[in-house]
C-alpha cells in the first residue's frame, strides 16, 4: 500500500492526492495562508472603522462609502479564515490517519516477521 492521502474540500467540492511525506508541506502552506488572512483582517478592521477626517459633507460621504466596503471585506475574510481553519483541521486529521495506518502496518510486518 502506498502512503497517499486523498483529500476532498470540506465543502464537498474538488480534491487532490498527495504523498504522506508531503503533507507537512501542504499544511504549512495553508497555515501561512491563515496568517496572511489574519493580517488582512487587521487591515479590514481599520477600513471598517474609518472616521471622517472632517465635519463637512465631503468627509461624511467618504466615511459612508469606506465603512461598508471595509465591512464587506471583513465578512469575506472571516468566511475565508473559517474555510482555511477547517481545511487545516482536515489535513491534520488525514495526517493522524496516515500515522495510525503506518503504525498498524509496521506492527503487522513485525508480527509476520516473528511468525516466520
Amino acid at each position: 500500500m502506498g502512503n497517499e492521502v486523498n483529500m476532498s474540500a470540506p465543502s464537498g467540492g474538488g480534491g487532490f492526492t498527495f504523498d504522506a511525506d508531503k503533507i507537512d508541506g501542504v499544511i504549512k502552506k495553508w497555515q501561512d495562508l491563515q496568517t496572511d488572512l489574519q493580517n488582512d483582517a487587521a487591515d479590514a478592521n481599520l477600513m471598517a472603522d474609518v472616521k471622517a477626517p472632517g465635519k463637512e459633507f465631503a468627509s461624511g460621504d467618504w466615511e459612508k462609502l469606506a465603512n461598508p466596503s471595509g465591512k464587506a471585506f471583513l465578512e469575506q475574510n472571516k468566511k475565508m479564515q473559517d474555510y482555511v481553519k477547517n481545511y487545516i483541521q482536515a489535513l491534520l486529521d488525514a495526517k493522524k490517519k496516515i500515522a495510525a495506518a503506518d503504525a498498524g502496518h509496521t506492527g503487522d510486518i513485525s508480527k509476520a516477521g516473528t511468525q516466520a
